[in-house]
This record gives structure tokens, C-alpha cells and sequence, in this order.
């Protein structure tokens, strides 16, 4: 006869120790003043960061000196300003070295430039804006520039018309519910129906045309490169001042980067959605 043995109760599940909750607190502000330090352009004070993420100004010089420790942030003594630190860059370039699609782009951006004369940007779609990957500089006096992590507006840039042109609806859809259509310029398109009928002529002849919708004075065009599932994953763009960019020249220029950001496809492994290949 087998014996019986007492079923014990099931432990409940071990609460986190109150010093690893404090961690993860500690490195979620850490990472929002790192954020908050990237988003400034010359640097910003220790008032201004402890106010933009909610600390206080103790707390907040604390997570700074950390991060000034391990290289993330710099601190310039005559100015008083903190700024993201060399580790940052370090840090944020791994991102490239686990994609290929940067190196992939590269040859093709230089020959974009090359032929075209005009200076040559790679972006992606992140969160509903455009942010630059890479770029390859013209030799021009007067050049369009772009940073890399630098971030434009969809609806207002040729790579972020590009990437909206190429997306299922429902994600076109969500992106103008959550960004709106802001003005920039006098002549950014700010009505839905204008700009799905801009983007229907978008993918009618496979570029985006920027035409001073996002800066006063500057032209943009650029195409879409897609992966191998036929997604939408950059956009390649040629960037230059009107006075080189008249309009005669679009529909050229427009063709030449096209072929550029389909070599880029072909390159990476990717292919043409249908509706592409049948423009």
C-alpha cells in the first residue's frame, strides 16, 4: 500500500530585494538623463536636466557624476554644462555593427553622391520620426547636413515620405494619429488628404520629393530600401540647395536615387514589394 505524503503549500513567489528595485530605479533615470543629455544641442545645466526628467537637483547630480565616471556624460567646468560623453558614441555604435544595413548602404550612398553631386543621407523610421543612420558629404562649398541620431518629422522630409509611402495602411494610420501633421514651412503639407494623395505619387514613380517642406531653401529627394520580406527598412535621400536642384533636374535626380536605393535593396538581400516592381 503506498504511503501518503503531505502535498506542501507552494511558496509565493520571492519578492525583489528592496536594494535591486532601488537599481532599476536608479538606472531608469540614469538612461532618461542620458536621453534627456542627447536631445540638447550645446549641453544643459544640471537645473535644467533635473527638471526635464523630474529629479531633484541632488539626485540628479549624483547619477550624473556616475555616468561622468564610466566616460557617458562630460562635464565642462567653464560652462557648467553636462553633455553626452564619448562612451555614449561607443556604446550607440554597436548598433551599426549588428545591422549590415549601414555597410550594405555605404557603397551606394558614395556613388549617389559621386553621380549626383549632392550630399547623401541613410534614415529609418523609429517611433514615428526619421532618424539618420549615416551620411556621405558632398564637395560642395554650401552642403545639406544631417547628424547621424538626428531626427526629422515624417511627413515634412523626403526619407520620412519615402518610409510613410511604403507602410500598410493601419501603420500610416497610427503615425498621423500620434504626430499629427505640424507645420515647419510655408509649404509642409498639414491635411491627410494632401498627403495621401502626395504619397500615392510617391510610389507611382518609387522617390519622395521634399520641396522646402522641412527647411526654407532646401530640396530633397529619396527612395525607399526594402529587406528581403519586401518591408520598408531606410530610406537613401540626396539633399542640396534649390539653386543645384531646379526643377527640370527632379525627375533626374529623382531616377538616380531610386536606382541607388534599389541597389541597396539588391545588396541587403532584399526585393521590391509588387506594387514597386510594377511601377
Amino acid at each position: 500500500m503506498p504511503v501518503s505524503r503531505a502535498v506542501k503549500p507552494a511558496r509565493p513567489a520571492a519578492r525583489p530585494p528592496p536594494e535591486r528595485s532601488d537599481q532599476v530605479q536608479s538606472l531608469a533615470r540614469a538612461l532618461a538623463i542620458l536621453n534627456r543629455l542627447a536631445a540638447a544641442e550645446e549641453g544643459t545645466t544640471l537645473t535644467e536636466v533635473a527638471q526635464q526628467v523630474g529629479l531633484s537637483a541632488s539626485t540628479a547630480h549624483r547619477l550624473l557624476t556616475t555616468l561622468e565616471g564610466e566616460r557617458y556624460v562630460h562635464f565642462d567646468p567653464e560652462r557648467r554644462l553636462w553633455s553626452v560623453g564619448v562612451q555614449a558614441f561607443v556604446a550607440g555604435s554597436g548598433f551599426l555593427k549588428t545591422r549590415s544595413l549601414a555597410a550594405a548602404a555605404r557603397p551606394h550612398m558614395r556613388a549617389l553622391m559621386e553621380d549626383g553631386g549632392e550630399t547623401v543621407n541613410l534614415a529609418v523610421e523609429d517611433e514615428g520620426e526619421a532618424v539618420y543612420l549615416a551620411q556621405v558629404e558632398c564637395r560642395q562649398m554650401m552642403r545639406a547636413f544631417a547628424r547621424p541620431g538626428g531626427r526629422v518629422p515624417l511627413h515634412c522630409s523626403s526619407v520620412g515620405k519615402a518610409l510613410l509611402s511604403a507602410m500598410p495602411d493601419a501603420d500610416l494610420a497610427r503615425v498621423l494619429h500620434r504626430h499629427g501633421l505640424a507645420r515647419v514651412t510655408v509649404k509642409t503639407i498639414t491635411t491627410t488628404p494632401a498627403l495621401r494623395a502626395d504619397l500615392a505619387a510617391i510610389r507611382a514613380r518609387g522617390y519622395a520629393v521634399d520641396d522646402e517642406e522641412h527647411a526654407v531653401g532646401l530640396r530633397c529627394i529619396a527612395a525607399v530600401v526594402f529587406n528581403e520580406a519586401a518591408d520598408p527598412v531606410a530610406a537613401m535621400s540626396l539633399s542640396g540647395p534649390m539653386a543645384r536642384i531646379p526643377d527640370e533636374r527632379i525627375p533626374v535626380l529623382g531616377e538616380l536615387v531610386r536606382r541607388k536605393a534599389d541597389a541597396a535593396t539588391a545588396g541587403l538581400g532584399g526585393v521590391l514589394p509588387g506594387w514597386r516592381r510594377a511601377g
